[in-house]
């Protein structure tokens, strides 16, 4: 029996198993042949290691990607959303009181948007605001939350944004545009131009683009919401997620000797020590600057239990004020019209490629001047503008990459249910 077990493990026709094995172990050996998230697992863990199931879970779902195993991702990924499809209906079923109020509101406010009315002039007035207040939240939450990578949408709309309106300042000398179509579409004003009598400053700029910019900072803050009250739940509940984000804060809380970390680790441990001390101010810092780091601002919070007013008004304070007015003062400092003249002027002077890489820049800067005025708009053309080519090829690869993340988050999240369900039945 031995030997003909080894036999056909040569040949890779056939497993035999041992009938001294029992069925679960059997089991474990179907699924392990059958498995590819689980061969992939066991070339980077070592037979003979222990380690425990959530780490195991970890590994699998990290390995859950599209690239590398399409036909399980693309079912999990239809899974999960009929599973929070479920799950919404339930938490409706569940708030019945709420629901009711909502309709009542929704029909109300229907109603008044539909019946004419002397009403009408004031729903005209704030539907544009509410729809681009809207607009820039909801651009704000993606980038913060992304679902496992995040849309870089300040470099993708608001960066863009801010950039154009800069041009038009001062190309036009003035930032009163038309409304419509603003801010759908800049167009200089009437009579405006650079022999203008009117100064265009950077302050004037800053306050023309406010409102979209703090919308933004404070979607960006929502978006900092779900690891807060992930850590929170688990810290109440007395439950440990399978997250791996809170999974490393838990080995950091708990690590004795520090001087075995990373430099990174250390820096990571150090912002998590601030935050729990110092509270409020500590959280405004963290948010005010540039800091790839915050998400463990909120698992530290919510985990130590930081009240939740704390913890959500430092980060909107920090990311939709202070830290967004750096971005938008640095955008709107690099794209005015002395600064991006000088830069296309002096990029001549790199050798070999200098003047292939002006030329192009120099007419789309050209065209973007000339869309400005009513008048020149028809003599553009950028079929031919290889850099509007290439930036057009980037936005479509970025959107295509958080839409591939997507689908990859959502089949990791119906992994995760499965084993929070085999955890419990286990």
């Amino acid at each position: 029996m031995v030997k003909g077990s080894a036999a056909s493990r040569k040949k890779g026709k056939q497993v035999n198993v041992s009938p001294t094995q029992s069925p679960s172990e059997n089991n474990v050996v179907q699924r392990k042949l059958k498995d590819p998230v689980s061969k992939e697992r066991s070339k980077t863990t070592p037979a003979n290691s222990s380690v425990s199931p959530q780490f195991n879970a970890i590994m699998e779902r990290k390995n859950l990607v599209i690239w590398k195993s399409p036909h399980y991702v693309i079912p999990y990924f239809f899974m999960e959303i009929i599973c929070l499809v479920i799950d919404f209906l339930k938490y409706l079923n569940k708030h019945k009181k709420y629901v009711l109020l909502f309709l009542v509101i929704g029909s109300a406010i229907t109603y008044a948007y539909y019946t004419d009315g002397p009403h009408q002039r004031h729903i005209n007035k704030y539907e544009k605001l509410v729809k681009l207040m809207s607009y820039w939240i909801g651009l704000g939450v993606l980038s913060s939350v992304g679902l496992g990578t995040g849309l870089h949408t300040f470099l993708l709309y608001l960066g863009p944004h801010i950039a154009q309106v800069t041009l038009a300042a001062y190309e036009c000398n003035s930032l009163a545009f038309p409304e419509p179509p603003y801010p759908e579409e800049i167009i200089c004003p009437n009579g405006s131009g650079k022999n203008g009598s009117s100064v265009v400053s950077i302050y004037h700029i800053l306050i023309k683009v406010a409102l979209e910019s703090f919308c933004w900072g404070f979607g960006t803050a929502i978006g900092e919401l779900p690891p807060y009250f992930m850590a929170r739940a688990a810290k109440l509940s007395g439950d440990e997620p399978d997250d791996e984000e809170y999974q490393e804060f838990k080995e950091l809380v708990n690590v004795k000797n520090t001087a075995d970390l990373s430099f990174f680790d250390k820096v990571k441990l150090k912002m998590e020590q601030i935050v729990v001390k110092v509270g409020f101010f500590g959280i405004l810092a963290f948010a005010s600057i540039p800091n790839p780091l915050f998400d463990l601002a909120g698992i530290t919070c919510g985990h130590f239990l930081v009240p939740f007013w704390q913890f959500f008004g430092a980060t909107v304070i920090g990311k939709a004020i202070v830290k967004m007015n750096i971005q938008v003062l640095f955008v709107i400092i690099a794209f005015s019209a002395h600064h991006v003249e000088d830069l296309i002027s002096k990029m001549k002077l790199i050798p070999v490629v200098g003047e292939k890489l002006r030329a192009p820049l120099k007419t789309f800067f050209e065209n973007q001047k000339k869309r400005l005025h009513k008048n020149e708009r028809a003599t553009v053309d950028d079929s031919k503008n290889v850099l509007a080519y290439v930036i057009q090829v980037i936005v479509i690869s970025m959107i295509a990459w958080f839409a591939v993340s997507i689908i990859n988050s959502l089949a990791q999240n119906y992994h995760k249910r499965m084993s929070h369900k085999k955890k419990k039945t286990a």
